[in-house]
């Protein structure tokens, strides 16, 4: 990969941030296109970086490692920054070519893996597109399988409360109130619950660590306190309603999940968000065609579904898209969404 391309996702991320409501982070992205050289191992591997730093969400590996040493008090110099009251780009790169040398050492593990956000924001297109499925196919017990789970935030959704353009839904004594600026229509008010919901992780994380609970801190982006306090309150339910997450490849598990007898009057569902960019090619090939495998054996009363929300990397809009059987197995694409959940533009 060319040090043109790695640059150019920073840019991308740069760009992305300020129309996203995040100029710190937008700030972090541009202050990185100047400080970033080889006089660091972690210059030299961010800017011969192997993969397609652009998928490998190359930029926010490195800013979340630079928001960690700023939150533990070892980034003094770029409390300005995170504070938002110098934003100057060159100010920036100066803070963090002197950061990044100081912090060589502590910087180069974050760059091992993607992002675990695990924003629980994003289970809102989750119960929109599940509401939708129910009105569509009858059937409202659902059996959610989520891949790509992380810390399992997204598998207490029936213990979170949804407004959802006035649809509500979940427990309305929860902690946890998600509601997204509804954009358009509302999804369907069809009620529906969940008879399971089960996830697996290549590297699961456990919130009842507080290292981890730290680590999944420094992935929020600063300009947005508002999903700091959502993920507290989510720890609280974790805490008391651990999910049920597997460690496994998503394939691996995807395949044994899918050959499990199914109960009659649930819909199996394979859920996942801002995850398909991460996976390898053969292991979304293996879910694609267990999937299509498994759709040839549904039946009214045992039907199968797959909901997304997946970065359209033409467009660089997030897209909830549904398939389900027995029907057409056309993609049905419901609606777009902010990646953390601020906002959701029906179009169904």
């Amino acid at each position: 990969m060319t040090r043109d391309t790695v640059i150019s996702a920073f840019e991308n991320q740069r760009d992305y941030c300020a129309g996203n409501g995040a100029p710190v982070t937008s700030a972090i992205c541009a202050g990185l296109v100047a400080a970033l050289d080889d006089s660091t191992a972690t210059g030299r591997r961010v800017l011969n970086w192997a993969g397609k730093p652009l998928a490998d969400a190359l930029p926010l590996r490195l800013a979340g490692g630079l928001h960690h040493l700023h939150l533990t008090g070892e980034a003094a110099e770029l409390n300005h920054v995170y504070g938002a009251r110098e934003l100057d780009p060159g100010f920036i790169a100066d803070k963090l070519r002197s950061v990044i040398a100081r912090c060589d050492v502590q910087l180069l593990p974050w760059l091992d893996g993607p992002p675990q956000t695990n924003e629980a924001g994003r289970s809102a297109t989750y119960v929109a597109a599940l509401h939708w499925l129910a009105a569509r196919n009858g059937t409202a017990r659902i059996e959610a399988l989520e891949i790509g789970s992380s810390a399992g935030m997204n598998l207490l959704t029936p213990f979170y409360h949804y407004n959802l353009g006035g649809v509500e839904s979940g427990p309305a004594s929860s902690p946890v109130s998600i509601e997204p600026e509804w954009r358009g229509a509302p999804p369907p008010g069809t009620a529906f619950s969940f008879a399971s919901i089960r996830g697996s992780d290549i590297r699961p994380l456990d919130l009842a660590d507080d290292a981890v609970f730290q680590k999944l801190r420094a992935y929020i982006w600063p300009d947005h306190p508002q999903r700091v306090a959502r993920m507290e309150n989510a720890r609280t339910l974790y805490l008391e309603h651990p999910p049920a997450l597997e460690q496994a490849e998503a394939a691996d598990w995807i395949e044994a999940r899918l050959a499990e007898p199914q109960e009659d009057g649930t819909c199996r569902v394979l859920l996942h968000s801002i995850v398909w960019q991460y996976l390898p090619d053969d292991s979304k090939a293996r879910i694609t065609a267990a999937m299509e495998k498994a759709s040839a054996a549904a039946r009214a009363d045992t039907p199968l579904a797959w909901i997304s929300l997946e970065a359209n990397r033409d467009n660089f809009r997030h897209e909830l898209t549904v398939r389900h059987w027995p029907g057409d197995g056309e993609t049905y694409h419901l609606a777009d969404a902010h990646p953390h959940g601020f906002w959701v533009e029906w179009l169904a």
